[in-house]
């Protein structure tokens, strides 16, 4: 992967938002002693969905057991002992999702290799306090690989999620240096397996460009992902969040961003979202209602 050494392009012009909605959001996660991802990982969308209200709550920490190139969220040291898990915070994530007014929350996690089930049984109890707090409520889930485990897998998708999520995040030629204790192979596999378990559950997926793939290895990805069985897919570009992490290796300029989104639909995929500044979260209540509307 060669270091990229290109200035910014005119296209990637974070939305801020307005300011003291954005605050409003800090001070109520902060009351609820709640994280977000829309933090942790630095998106560049925080301004834009803190100003309308909402957030992507991230469970069981601030610190993650794996250390992928790309990501700005905490990893922990080889030798450091993880806090355990609060048995308050689903309860707490209902409250602040209730007081934020949302209609769909959007759930994901650091990954925990840790703990025995890799944390499933505390994203199920977070889907059914939500459900119990917002009876109408929506509930994407954004979740690790649990190690490939499809018994913890099936935990999560008993609560009955609206929509399960797992990013295999780039394509099969640069996985393995990007995501060093990660598999590609087992993402698409997790994908399967929650598609063919729960077929009633949108099942989606994402990755991010700009990290040294080519347009013909983005083709084979979305194939990958239609085979088995995606619903939704999120396409975005990478941005590197400190110069410690991955240079990017090319800026994609819109319109070829809607190309992707076309191949996408292509290969059999309902529903594709592809910009810029598109993450896993961004827009995940239409996507989900769209797929719903066409499935």
């Amino acid at each position: 992967m060669a270091k990229s050494h290109q200035s910014l392009p005119s296209w990637l012009r974070v939305k801020v938002g307005k300011q003291g909605q954005s605050a409003a959001t800090r001070r109520l996660l902060r009351a609820h002693g709640l994280c977000t991802v829309c933090e942790s990982a630095r998106c560049p969308n925080i301004g834009e969905c803190f100003s309308r209200g909402t957030a992507t709550f991230m469970l069981m920490g601030d610190t993650c057991t794996r250390h992928c190139r790309f990501c700005a969220v905490n990893h922990a040291a080889p030798d450091q002992q993880l806090a355990p898990l609060d048995p308050d915070e689903p309860a707490r994530v209902a409250e602040a999702a209730a007081e934020l007014g949302l209609k769909f929350v959007v759930v994901t996690s650091v990954t925990r290799d840790d703990l025995p089930d890799g944390g499933a049984a505390h994203f199920a109890a977070t889907i059914h306090a939500l459900q119990q707090r917002l009876p109408e409520v929506g509930v994407e889930v954004l979740t690790p690989d649990f190690r490939g485990d499809e018994e913890a897998l099936e935990v999560v998708l008993a609560a009955r999620p609206t929509v399960f999520n797992h990013n295999v995040e780039t394509v099969r030629e640069v996985s393995p240096p990007l995501r060093p204790q990660a598999d590609y192979e087992r993402s698409l596999q997790v994908l399967a397996a929650a598609g063919r378990n729960s077929p009633d559950i949108a099942i989606k997926s994402g990755f991010m460009v700009g990290v040294g793939e080519t347009d013909a290895q983005i083709r084979r990805l979305l194939g990958d992902l239609a085979a088995v069985g995606c619903d939704i897919v999120t396409i975005g570009q990478y941005l590197q969040p400190t110069r410690h992490h991955l240079p990017v290796d090319r800026y994609v300029p819109p319109e070829q961003f809607e190309h992707y989104a076309d191949w996408a639909k292509a290969a059999g995929i309902n529903q594709a979202s592809a910009g810029p500044f598109v993450r896993s979260s961004y827009h995940a209540a239409a996507l989900a209602e769209a797929a719903r509307d066409t499935g």
